[in-house]
């Protein structure tokens, strides 16, 4: 399974808003978002329909975060919005074949570059 790169992370106020991008081709079912904070494990929190953008959220991060795609640029995207401290973490995509729970699934056993997000002020 070919491992994507994640890219677009840096240092955000809380409050403040940031976007992610990830390269794929989207010849995948799902594109996943997904991310692993400092002490804690990986966790998935969005994730997206390549075929018809039909986009599935986990609740800590709804109506906060976007999900999309440009299939001219072979990218998906994460707009995250009105960002909190705990949202301090990096930050990684992956393919999938579905979507359940904000989560793309099946969850990766290898994992490209992730980017390193930070909420503080």
């Amino acid at each position: 399974q070919l491992q994507l790169v994640a890219s677009g992370g840096g240092l955000v106020q809380p409050g403040g808003s940031l976007r992610l991008s990830c390269a794929a081709s989207l010849d995948y079912e799902t594109i996943g978002w997904f991310r692993q904070a400092p002490g804690k494990g990986r966790e998935g929190i969005s994730c997206i329909s390549v075929s018809d953008g039909l986009t599935d959220y986990k609740g800590s991060v709804k109506g906060r975060f976007a999900i999309s795609r440009d299939s001219t640029k072979n990218t998906v995207y994460l707009q995250m919005s009105s960002m909190k401290p705990e949202d301090t973490a990096v930050y990684y995509c992956a393919p999938g074949r579905y979507c359940s729970g904000g989560v793309s699934y099946p969850v990766p056993l290898y994992w490209g570059i992730g980017t390193q997000v930070t909420v503080s002020s």
